[in-house]
């Protein structure tokens, strides 16, 4: 049964504006049938069925100024989006969480991951580091059936 928990332990500082950046968990805290690649962030499906994949993210240092900022999580079948608009916001928001899960269908061979997207604002949006310890940001996801 494929089953994996990934984290970073460096933080991603002053992310790119109008740029979808890949988000690389490069810890494996398990990764039971080595189906996470810690160097690309993917989960690659071993086997066709239904997954269950989550992510959770602590994002510091959030400006009030772009339009939206969203967490993709991008599927070979489909794309899964966690958007939120910070014009909201009186200013910029020192610690915000997003979370994101999903129950999607894949392909033996499809893979998965995590793209950070902010549009226009000020480049200030950092996504915070973690451990093995206190896995502040993480990814993770089971085969379910």
């Amino acid at each position: 049964q494929p089953a994996f928990l990934a984290t970073r332990e460096n933080q991603i500082s002053n992310i790119a504006l109008d740029t979808s950046t890949t988000i690389v968990f490069d810890i494996e805290i398990f990764d039971q049938g080595s189906d996470y690649n810690t160097s690309t962030g993917k989960f690659v499906a071993p086997v066709t069925g239904k997954y269950q994949l989550n992510f959770k993210g602590y994002l510091q240092q959030v400006p009030s100024d772009p339009e939206y900022i969203y967490i993709q999580l991008v599927t070979s079948n489909r794309n899964y989006i966690h958007i939120f608009d910070p014009r909201g916001f009186d200013t910029t928001v020192q610690y915000h969480h997003a979370e994101h899960s999903m129950l999607v269908d894949m392909d033996a061979n499809d893979e998965a991951y995590l793209v950070f997207y902010q549009r226009l604002g000020s480049q200030t949006t950092d996504l915070a580091n973690g451990n093995t310890t206190n896995p502040n940001n993480n990814f993770s996801g089971y085969l379910v059936c």
